[in-house]
């Protein structure tokens, strides 16, 4: 960012802190009149009673995310934007290499009609597709959650197995090993072929490797955003197939490269 960039930004950031310092005003102003906001700030790592979470330094949890309580999750996991983990009356426990998709809810039950506690327990190398609900139920390593996917209490998923997009799995369904459950209420529909468990281990890499590239754009400074957006505007309107025409050969900015090790199955291609 530039000098007048920064002296742009500044500006605004008083303008707001002087309009909210003329709202405080007002709002003793009018005292028995006052009308209080209720501020609902949002915390992606929340504490609960005497419960706080334990997420794993390597793991990438979204900023529009909340794990909130005794949740605990492993090494290269990820939690992605709009899940809800609530691990309040009882506990949730996310193994390694795990990812959590896109607006999933996580929930315990304290305990079941017959007394057995359930927590949430997901194994290592879970999909979780989009939209799933997961409550008071267990998924074993490498097992694969469609998306809107709803499992009940007591419910239990063996490794290799799969529920199908949709499906509602009712209480204390056990689904065995490398079966395709779905359906409503989900029912036993095939066996799983060895490309389709083999997918399984695949998707749950492939969304560990996305997670790095988000965890290092979420990390990114008001100053590196700025730098990229001045970056991308001035590559944006350069056209390969006409430069090519001309002869011209451009290199790609070194700071619109990602490293190798976040996608490393994807190679830059060459100009020509």
């Amino acid at each position: 960012m530039g000098t007048l960039g920064r002296a742009i930004y500044t500006v605004g950031f008083w303008i707001r802190e002087t309009g909210q310092a003329i709202d405080r005003l007002g709002s003793r102003l009018q005292g028995n009149y006052l009308f209080q906001e209720q501020l609902s700030r949002h915390r992606t790592l929340m504490n609960i009673f005497d419960k706080v979470p334990n997420v794993h330094k390597d793991t990438f949890v979204a900023p529009s995310a909340s794990v909130i309580g005794d949740v605990q999750v492993g090494q290269g996991s990820s939690i992605w934007y709009g899940c809800v983990l609530r691990g309040d009356v009882n506990s949730i426990h996310v193994g390694s290499g795990t990812n959590i998709q896109d607006n999933s809810l996580v929930h315990v039950a304290k305990s079941n009609l017959s007394g057995k506690v359930l927590p949430t327990i997901i194994g290592d190398n879970v999909t979780v597709g989009h939209s799933a609900v997961l409550h008071g139920c267990t998924v074993e390593d490498e097992a694969f959650v469609g998306m809107g996917a709803v499992l009940l209490d007591g419910v239990f998923v063996e490794k290799h197995g799969m529920v199908a997009a949709g499906s509602l799995v009712r209480q204390n369904t056990r689904i065995p090993c490398g079966e395709l459950w779905g359906g409503n209420p989900a029912k036993f529909l095939r066996k799983l072929t060895g490309e389709e468990i083999t997918f399984i281990s695949e998707s749950a890499t492939n969304y560990a490797n996305l997670a790095q590239v988000h965890a290092a754009e979420n990390a990114k400074s008001f100053d590196e955003i700025e730098f990229e957006k001045v970056l991308r505007k001035k590559f944006a309107r350069r056209d390969e197939e006409y430069d090519s025409m001309l002869g011209v050969v451009r290199e790609v900015p070194p700071e619109l490269i990602l490293p190798d090790n976040i996608l490393p199955d994807k190679s830059l291609k060459p100009s020509h």
